[in-house]
């Protein structure tokens, strides 16, 4: 499994507006907000923030500065804006699609589908797919040869990005590369340095979920319904990311490469930060132990860390399960179609 380096602290230097250094060298709206739904009685103050030395000294490709910002919700606040370069610094990407049905689990990636299960993609696992989602439709390999069909370079990337796959492309295991792309797609994340606690929760849809200490987009839940019934698979590496050409790499879910950031007091590690600000952490602590006091986001409060999520397993296709706080936004890519793999809600 790929990890990514250890946190680095960031040099900090003034120039104009506040600048983080050591840094390499029209957007996406926020999460809609259900008015019907009322908060829980969760103490969400804001008692935490962003912590930019809990960034890895190459997570972004530009300085960091701070400007104002009108979040989600309508308040008027101060951001961070961080631009991220699309890809981990330092770390080999894959693999993805297997070869063949004789593949290993070290030769594919990974698919979670929401049931919970975390499957590895090896040559077992193609042969298993209409047993798996009792569909015979699934025919992932020739069986003269024993090939996986995979559909990489531009093709494939094509194929990522797109939430109405030809039918030609039916039975392929889809990859789409960085090297395919010329390197990683630049966002900019805006990102509330305090955060400001919502009157109700946001809800995710196809919005992107916050960014982890090495500058990878957190994504929304995997779009599996739309996915399954094109009978393609863009499989995730080891570390619960793939590659489109709108996001460039990004993660679906948390395998451990991104809780980089240790704590003291035997808590889960600090995963990344959530579009409003709040701190996320693993699932479980030190001793092995999942929380058992989180609210319906995924969200529960000590004195240390003030109000904070908790990531869901992997398994689950999910990070969190809303915002608490109000959200700021990811800017940028190429302007060719919606974040997250797919297509966004209706209304």
């Amino acid at each position: 499994m790929n990890h990514v380096r250890p946190l680095v602290l960031i040099p900090i230097c003034i120039a104009g507006s506040l600048a983080i250094g050591g840094c390499r060298g029209n957007g996406d709206d926020g999460p809609s907000v259900d008015p019907g739904t009322a908060m829980p009685n969760t103490d969400v103050a804001a008692s935490s923030s962003v912590v930019l030395g809990n960034f890895t000294a190459d997570a972004f490709n530009a300085d960091v500065v701070t400007e104002d910002c009108t979040l989600g919700g309508g308040t008027s606040t101060t951001c961070y804006r961080l631009t991220i370069a699309g890809e981990p610094g330092g770390t080999a990407l894959g693999p993805f699609c297997p070869e063949s049905i004789t593949s290993t689990p070290e030769d594919g990636g990974l698919w979670f589908d929401g049931s919970g299960i975390v499957h590895d993609v090896d040559g077992d696992f193609i042969v298993d797919l209409p047993n798996i989602y009792d569909d015979p439709g699934w025919m992932m390999y020739d069986e003269a040869t024993g090939l996986v069909n995979v559909t990489d370079g531009q093709e494939g990337c094509d194929i990522t990005g797109d939430p109405n796959v030809d039918p030609s492309f039916v039975n392929q295991c889809v990859e789409c590369t960085l090297e395919t792309l010329g390197g990683g797609v630049e966002r900019t994340v805006l990102i509330p340095i305090e955060p400001v606690p919502a009157d109700v929760p946001g809800e995710i849809g196809r919005s992107d979920v916050g960014v982890a200490p090495n500058g990878v987009l957190l994504g929304p839940p995997a779009p599996i319904e739309l996915i399954l019934s094109s009978y393609t698979l863009g499989v995730f590496d080891d570390c619960g990311g793939h590659v489109n050409p709108h996001e460039g790499y990004h993660y679906h879910g948390s395998t451990g490469c991104s809780e980089t950031g240790i704590q003291e007091d035997g808590h889960a590690s600090l995963l990344g930060y959530a579009l409003d600000g709040y701190g996320i952490y693993g699932l479980l602590d030190t001793e092995g132990n999942e929380p058992t006091d989180l609210d319906e986001c995924r969200g529960a409060t000590d004195d240390v860390r003030g109000y904070h999520y908790h990531t869901a397993a992997a398994g689950e296709n999910m990070f969190i399960g809303c915002f608490r706080g109000e959200t700021g936004r990811v800017e940028g890519g190429d302007g060719g179609g919606p974040p997250g793999d797919g297509p966004p809600p209706e209304g």
